[in-house]
């Protein structure tokens, strides 16, 4: 039986990735910049944040947005960039006079996008200082009739019209939920999405699998056993409670799929954007797990024809890639046994920005650490920040 764990240490989240490699990326999440009093770097080393005051880390937040790196990495994840594009141009003909609002616009691409689909006015809402550039970007594309740029807070903005017909935000994190940047999306859609009116996306869901990763884990933990030289083994066990943001091959996924959370973004509200969620993991081959692995979905369904952005590791990577948790346990598993656990996910209690993970999992099978007919049913902590 393994041991739980009682306490939940904080640690920033790593990538396995080489630095040349197109998944070795420094953003940390999804959006294409900033506009909430929620959010900060991915990297972030411990106490970098915590306990600081609250403006002194929306500051850093959304001067973390104001590089043109980290929109040069979103702009050329063409699988983000080209769903958005697909579902504002393709359904144009929902759009066509309406007017837009952009949470979080960045370089202003979104904006662009709805303009050219025929949107009478794009308000772009930005507190980074991207704003000032997607000024410039707007009027040498010749949107600047059409694309208002706010350089402010969504919750603090003040607009010319009581409603908005269509929002769209680019808003996801790591997870779907690192940074919370939904909930000013929240505010928005309260305030001024009409009855009715569109949401991109609309859609959103969680989804697990488990993998094989018998080489990077030993890599990862054991390598701290000799470090030139010297007994560096004290760091292993706090190594086990990083989340690894990487791009999973899909070849080592060696179990069934369990949906986690799936949720409607048109009516969902701040408390309940975390979750707590059972699961089911059938093994699909002989193998060994070491890991599950988490990702999102988002999808696009109040247009014309529903279209959805994964950040599967079946599908084509993105920036986002997928969040691995390991196991402080090797199962080894039979095709057709199952794993069962639940993981639960929400905002740290010090700084929403960040997650905690609960992982509990459970399983009686072929073997557990290398024993033939052991079981194991173990908890355990995990903090992305």
């Amino acid at each position: 039986m393994a041991e739980s764990k009682d306490a939940e240490p904080s640690f920033a989240p790593v990538s396995k990735a080489p630095a040349n490699s197109p998944t070795a990326r420094g953003k940390p999440s999804g959006k294409d910049s900033a506009t909430s009093a929620s959010g900060t770097e991915a990297q972030l080393t411990a106490g970098q944040c915590d306990g600081e005051p609250a403006e002194d880390t929306n500051t850093y937040y959304f001067n973390s947005y104001s590089h043109f790196g980290i929109h040069e990495e979103m702009l050329k994840d063409e699988v983000r960039t080209k769903a958005y594009r697909d579902a504002l141009l393709k359904n144009s003909h929902l759009l066509k006079g309406k007017t837009v609002l952009d949470v979080g616009c960045g370089t202003g691409i979104l904006s662009m996008f709805a303009a050219q689909a025929g949107a009478k006015h794009v308000y772009a809402v930005d507190n980074s200082d991207m704003a000032d550039t997607a000024r410039q970007i707007i009027e040498a594309n010749g949107f600047s009739d059409r694309i208002t740029v706010y350089k402010a807070q969504v919750e603090e903005v003040q607009l010319p019209v009581e409603q908005v017909d269509c929002i769209v935000s680019e808003w996801m994190g790591y997870c779907l939920l690192y940074e919370a940047m939904f909930d000013s999306i929240i505010f928005a859609r309260d305030k001024w999405l009409r009855p009715g009116g569109m949401l991109l996306p609309d859609k959103a869901g969680v989804y697990l699998c488990g993998i094989e990763d018998a080489k990077y884990k030993e890599e990862k933990i054991h390598f701290w056993d000799r470090v030139y030289g010297f007994d560096m083994s004290c760091v292993k066990g706090a190594a086990m409670f990083e989340p690894l943001v990487d791009t999973v091959d899909p070849q080592q996924i060696c179990t069934s799929t369990s949906t986690l959370w799936e949720v409607d973004l048109l009516t969902v509200t701040q408390a309940e954007m975390r979750f707590d969620s059972k699961f089911q993991l059938q093994a699909v081959r002989n193998d060994y797990l070491h890991a599950v692995v988490a990702w999102f979905e988002v999808g696009f369904t109040q247009g014309h024809t529903p279209l959805w952005l994964s950040t599967s590791p079946r599908d084509r990577p993105t920036h986002w890639r997928q969040t691995v948790l390991y196991l402080h346990d090797v199962l080894t598993v039979r095709a057709g046994e199952r794993v069962s656990g639940e993981l639960r996910v929400s905002p740290t209690k010090r700084n929403k920005r960040h997650l905690d993970f609960r992982l509990k999992y459970a399983f009686d099978g072929e073997a557990v650490n290398g024993e033939p007919g052991a079981s194991v049913n173990a908890t355990h902590f995990y903090s992305m920040r």
